[in-house]
Formats: C-alpha cells, structure tokens, sequence
C-alpha cells in the first residue's frame, strides 16, 4: 500500500535556492532569473508559487509563520522579498555547469586575444588548446571573478612557462608628431614596437605594431611630449 506524502511536504529536485532567515524562521524559494531581470513574472520563475521552510526537503512553510514574519497577507510579496534579499544557494549541478561556462568563456577570449609567436605568420590556438593548456598548469577558474580578468591572468601565466607559445595580439598604429619632436622621442617611440614603416619629413610619421598595453602609454608620452601636436592612431589589421 503507497505512503501518501504529507500535503506540506513537496518533491523539488535539482533547483537554485534562495534564503532568508526573518522572524526568527527560514524561508526559501527557487530562483535565478529573477535577479538578473530576465523574468519578473513569478509564475515563469517558481516551479511552485509557495514559500518553503525547507526546499530540499520540500517543507512547506506554515501560512500563519510566513504572515507574520513579513507583516501580509499577499503570498507574491512575501515570495519577491525572499528572491531580493535572501542569499542565494546554488546546487552543486548549476555550479559545476557554471563554472563549465566561465572556463570556456575565458579560453575564448584567449584564444581572441593571443597568437601562436613561434609560427609564421602567428596565428591563433584554437579554444579546444587553450583549454588543454588551462588543465596543464592547474589554472583554477574562479567564479566571482570576471572572464576578462581571469583570461588576462591566465594569458600572462602560460606566457611564464613552455606549456604553449603564446603573447598578446599585437595593435598596428599609425603614430604622427612633428620632426623637432621625433629628434627628443623617436627612438623611445620605436623601443615600444616593431616598426613597419617611417617617414622622417617636415612630418615624422612611423607605423608600427606594439602590444595592446603600450598605447596608452604611447598616447600620454606623445600628447605630453608635443603639447598636442602628435597623434596616435589605430589602424586596421
């Protein structure tokens, strides 16, 4: 003969969770997308539209204690302030599947932000390599950190070992100055690259391509060098 389940006692498997203590009770519900504004329409977030005291164990929350913890009678309003100020309890599921995501994501932008230097032309490793080498030195994706952060960091991390050949993709610039001031700073200009072309008339101008951190510093030197009257400029590769 089956074992009816008891009525406040609901099945919930694989879900995110929500929680907060109020009142001196615990009260839960499952939700995601309500906190990043994809969803606000309750019924399309909520596998059920009900307050639990305990998810996992599909306890489900006295009315009399939910009325008075949050001071109504509205089952919805009670729901939205558990979903915007509870703190967030993900299943070891989505977390393994986020993380999986961020990985992946972090190896794309470094497979777009790097080339291979030992080959010629230098061309990019694929998103399925940079994984491999990610595996290889033991990089730990961390998931409060963003992708762009983390690919940086992990850029210049195999950058340091013999795991993969791997730098930075390289901007070409178009760099425009007076010819009295290129005499001052023209060479400190070229350390900063390799030099494609230049042209040293009444105009110095010089093209070039430098790593990604070194316009910046190209621009302040050239804007405070020649009162304005330099230029640098991004061209196409």
């Amino acid at each position: 003969m089956p074992i009816n389940q008891p009525g406040t006692q609901i099945k919930l498997t694989n879900v995110s969770v929500v929680r907060l203590k109020k009142g001196g009770k615990r009260f839960e519900n499952k939700v995601s997308e309500f906190r990043s504004k994809v969803e606000t329409d309750l019924s399309e977030i909520l596998q059920i539209e009900q307050v639990f005291a305990n998810v996992s164990k599909g306890q489900v929350a006295k009315k009399e204690d939910w009325e008075k913890a949050f001071n109504t009678t509205d089952l919805n309003k009670a729901i939205e302030e558990i979903l915007r100020k509870g703190e967030l309890q993900v299943n070891n599921l989505e977390r393994t599947h986020n993380l999986h995501a961020l990985s992946r994501e972090i190896a794309t932008l470094v497979s777009e932000m790097t080339v291979d230097p030992s080959v010629t032309p230098p061309r990019k490793h694929t998103v399925g390599m940079i994984e491999k080498a990610m595996s290889e030195v033991g990089y730990s994706v961390k998931s409060d950190k963003a992708a762009k952060a983390q690919a940086l960091e992990l850029i210049k991390k195999l950058a340091e070992g013999d795991i993969l050949p791997i730098r930075r993709m390289r901007m070409r610039i178009r760099v425009t100055m007076p010819a009295k001031d290129a005499k001052r700073i023209g060479e400190k200009i070229k350390a900063e690259g390799e030099v494609e072309e230049e042209d040293a008339g009444e105009e110095w101008e010089v093209i070039m391509q430098v790593e990604p951190g070194a316009f910046k510093t190209l621009s302040d030197l050239i804007s405070n060098e020649t009162k304005g009257k330099g230029r640098v400029e991004s061209l196409a590769t």
